[in-house]
């Protein structure tokens, strides 16, 4: 561990020298450990792709039903199978090839050349060729190329939110650090791809390419497996079960049909030739053909919806994964808070908070922290609103302007004659000022220190002697600010000789303490209602942050995350607890601080491996593998490109309230699909329902190959979509998340779809055998026409499976209403002279047989209606 050893000591070790090392040096090395360059796997072929999404057990069953019936001269029912299999295809290939981007957006983080020193000489080489060893110069603006251990530092500022999640740029320094830390503390070392922003220095490379702290988050991005979504597992369980139970009963009745035939005297090529026909009818009658184009459908529209709420989803399996969320993993800066340092409170001796009016306050106590907190400051805001420097010093700022203080005309009229620039080993800033021809020093800095270096104090605007009851206070309300998770500065002042007197650090001692200003980025008012909302609907919000474990736990208690008995841990201490304490301590674990990219993936797997669906904020590269790894990756609009490219789902307004209404869009996308299916499946059962019954009392098939498939891709598909358009149901956010290892046909589903099944099964049925009393061919007319119909009508039945149309508002759900007079008409051309004969529809077959299969049709959605009410009446008792 470089950062726990003296510099010159790594330098040493590393065998180079503050000369750097020579160009034969650096080329053995860079023959020895390789390019200074992140790599990554092989990519999966376009082809390989392609092929592996016909592995779906439905589409192996279509598309045979497909080449049998081409070869049987069935050409236009096998093109019309062809083509939506493949469109389904290439537009999941399209998809995941676009989410393949993270470890590319990793790269490009990496500067193209830096300035080292090779044989003595300053040199400037590309970055891919620095080795270990080489010497490294870094100023303002630079992005780092390598890891190092710093030997030079001159007010060195960094960031490394892309590591570690923090945004502020984090001072550094070359001394030893004794105990172990982790890297958002390893402040004498400096990390692949982070960004000097102010001041210079000089570093050793201590680590290239993969072995860099950015290369281990390469390496977790590559390792950190594609999650499928619950429902997609679903469907795939489904599928393979369906795919087989479809193969059995075709196979079935085809052999049912020959046996028949041939006892009956058939013609043998002819009866296998029918038979076969029937069997692959009976396949492409039980499989919803346009399911998976209507699940992508209705996850687009849901897309739609959370695109209103600033929430853009990148996959679209995304939006249903939301719905099923236990346990959501949510970062701090930016997400819960306003990612932004706020003076929130304020302590002066001798001055009540009463007495602190918003502008043209006379009090000289007052005016002394004005002056302090706005002179001795670097930081400025332009007229654009753009804030400029230290998060802190803004704050400051912000503060003057909401108290109606022009700062720039403060700056304007007392001139800064000179300084001493703040740095992190006297944890003081101080500048000079003239003040009404007077020459102020202004010193502000962390409390212990500024205490230390006083002599007097302001008592309500009066310079008094400093005694140990005004310390005293002074101490008291600097630790009830720093339990609150405050940041605290202290403000002092002094007279100095003349305006050409320049402050040396000996010069910051027998000053005047003015007061404490604290500080905090606060929680955005918007989240304090959407953890509450969270929690009522059973989903577990855990706080995982870059930020000290303190100011972290605070946060999570004011805004609810952290209860009673919950606990909070830095990453050290995640990393010393076992699996098995992880395991019992889990639940109770709300908040996890200074965290590393290792820590976020465990904590990840460990809600996973309890069968929680996982959700994940990030916005830094660090966060890139654990977004992955979630079932949902959630990136900040305002992060990194890796992060963004990691996420399923990117937040617009970084805000944590948009997840929470991103999840009752999910949690209403999947019960619209769930309605979808049921209506798909429930159609389909009493085809075959009606289809089983025609073979067993040996009547005629009640449906052609042709007829079946016009119900399938036309006449289902615009009811199912409308039904994934329907409008969220109530208490939908008050229910719990389901259950992960429930099935799609399970929470009610199979139920629905049975009973549904079994009502249009029957009134087929009954529509076949009044019309068999005429003739074979006006049966299987009228049977036909029921199906449809019926299926048609169940759209409204199929808007809930507890509540009726009626009490849900028949005309809430507009789609629904124009999708049943859409498909009624399609139906009617079916009955036109000359298509009729295309459908199998014989010329007997006229109004009055038309208005028997409507009213089977619309006693078939009463039942079902009327259903609900019964159910509801034995859940109540």
């Amino acid at each position: 561990m470089y950062y726990r050893k003296e510099y010159y000591d790594v330098v040493k070790e590393l065998e180079s020298n503050a000369e750097g090392i020579t160009s034969s040096e650096a080329k053995n090395r860079l023959e020895r450990d390789g390019y200074n360059e992140l790599k990554e796997g092989s990519k999966v072929p376009l082809w390989k792709m392609f092929l592996e999404s016909f592995k779906d057990p439905l589409v192996i069953v279509l598309l045979i039903a497909a080449i049998v019936q081409m070869f049987l001269g069935e050409v236009v029912e096998s093109l019309i199978i062809f083509l939506v299999v493949i469109l389904n295809s290439v537009l999941g290939v399209t998809q995941t090839r676009k989410a393949e981007s993270s470890l590319d957006s990793l790269k490009k983080l990496s500067a193209p050349s830096a300035k080292v020193l090779r044989d003595g000489k300053k040199v400037t080489v590309p970055v891919k060729e620095i080795v270990v060893g080489d010497v490294v110069f870094l100023e303002a603006g630079d992005y780092i190329p390598a890891d190092g251990r710093l030997i030079e530092a001159q007010t060195l500022k960094v960031v490394e939110g892309m590591l570690t999640g923090e945004a502020e740029a984090v001072l550094k320094h070359t001394d030893k650090i004794d105990e172990e830390v982790g890297i958002g503390d390893r402040k004498n070392m400096v990390f692949s791809g982070a960004t000097v922003v102010y001041g210079r220095g000089k570093l050793v490379v201590t680590q290239t390419g993969m072995n860099t702290e950015m290369g281990k988050v390469a390496a977790l991005l590559e390792t950190a497996g594609n999650k499928q979504t619950p429902l997609q597992q679903k469907l795939d369980d489904f599928g393979k079960k369906l795919g087989i139970i479809i193969m059995i009963l075709a196979a079935a009745i085809f052999a049912i049909q020959v046996i028949r035939g041939y006892l009956a005297g058939s013609d043998l090529k002819a009866l296998i030739f029918d038979s076969f026909m029937f069997a692959i009818a009976v396949a492409v009658a039980a499989i919803p053909e346009a399911l998976s184009s209507i699940v992508t459908i209705v996850l687009a529209v849901g897309t739609k919806d959370m695109a209103k709420k600033q929430a853009i989803v990148r996959k679209l399996p995304a939006v249903e994964t939301l719905g099923s969320t236990g346990v959501i993993c949510t970062d701090k800066t930016g997400t819960l808070t306003q990612n932004k340092m706020t003076v929130v409170d304020f302590f002066m001796y001798g001055i009540t908070k009463e007495e602190v009016k918003a502008e043209g306050d006379s009090s000289e106590q007052v005016e002394a922290m004005n002056l302090s907190s706005t002179l001795c400051n670097d930081a400025d805001i332009t007229e654009a609103g753009v804030e400029l420097g230290d998060p802190t010093e803004v704050a400051l700022l912000r503060f003057a302007n909401k108290r109606g203080i022009d700062y720039k005309e403060l700056r304007d009229k007392y001139d800064r004659l000179s300084e001493i620039p703040f740095d992190s080993d006297r944890k003081l800033m101080s500048t000079v000022n003239s003040i009404n021809g007077n020459a102020i020093m202004f010193t502000k800095g962390g409390p212990d220190v500024v205490f230390s270096r006083v002599s007097k104090a302001l008592d309500d605007g009066d310079e008094v002697e400093i005694t140990e009851e005004i310390l005293n206070k002074y101490r008291k309300q600097n630790e009830d600010f720093s339990n609150r998770a405050l940041r605290v500065l202290a403000f002092a002042l002094k007279d100095v000789p003349d305006e050409n007197f320049v402050p040396a650090l000996d010069d910051e001692v027998d000053m005047t303490l003015v007061g404490l200003m604290a500080m905090i980025d606060p929680p955005r008012e918007e989240v304090y209602g959407a953890v509450a909302e969270a929690t009522g609907a059973g989903i577990k919000t855990v706080m995982i942050t870059g930020d000290h474990k303190t100011t972290a736990a605070a946060i999570a208690k004011e805004i609810g995350i952290m209860k009673d008995g919950d606990i909070a841990l830095t990453g050290q201490e995640l990393d010393a607890l076992s699996e098995k304490e992880l395991e019992e301590k889990l639940e109770h674990i709300t908040v996890y601080a200074r965290v590393s990219p290792e820590n976020k993936i465990r904590i990840v797997k460990a809600w996973q491996e309890k069968g929680y669906i996982t959700a994940m904020t990030g916005d830094g590269v660090n966060d890139a593998p654990a977004l992955k790894q979630a079932n949902i990756g959630i990136g900040m609009g305002s992060g990194t490109d890796v992060a963004k490219d990691a996420a399923a789902m990117i937040l617009t307004d970084d805000n944590f309230k948009t997840i929470v209404s991103a999840v009752e869009v999910g949690r209403t996308v999947y019960s619209n699909i769930k309605k979808s299916i049921t209506y798909l499946f429930a159609g389909n059962l009493g085809a075959i329902i009606a289809i089983l019954f025609a073979v067993f009392v040996g009547w005629s098939n009640p449906f052609t190959a042709l007829q079946l498939l016009f119900i399938n891709l036309i006449n289902d598909s615009l009811p199912a979509i409308a039904l994934g358009l329907e409008p969220a149901e109530k208490n939908i956010m008050s229910e719990k998340p389901r259950d992960i290892n429930e099935g799609i046909l399970q929470g009610g589903t199979w139920q629905a779809v049975l009973l549904r099944g079994v009502i249009i099964g029957i009134v087929v049925i009954l529509a076949q055998y009044i019309g068999n009393k005429v003739s074979p061919e006006l049966g299987a007319a009228m049977a036909f026409s029921t199906v449809t119909i019926a299926r048609i009508f169940q759209t409204l039945p199929a808007r809930s499976d507890k509540v009726t149309a009626f009490k849900l508002g028949v005309f809430k759900n507009i789609y629904a209403i124009g999708a049943i007079i859409i498909c009624l008409l399609l139906y009617c051309i079916v009955l036109i002279p000359g298509v009729r004969s295309i459908f199998d529809i014989p010329n007997e077959f006229g109004m009055l047989n038309f208005l028997i299969c409507l009213g089977f049709g619309l006693l078939a959605a009463l039942i079902m209606e009327v259903s609900k009410l019964f159910n509801k009446t034995k859940a109540n008792s």
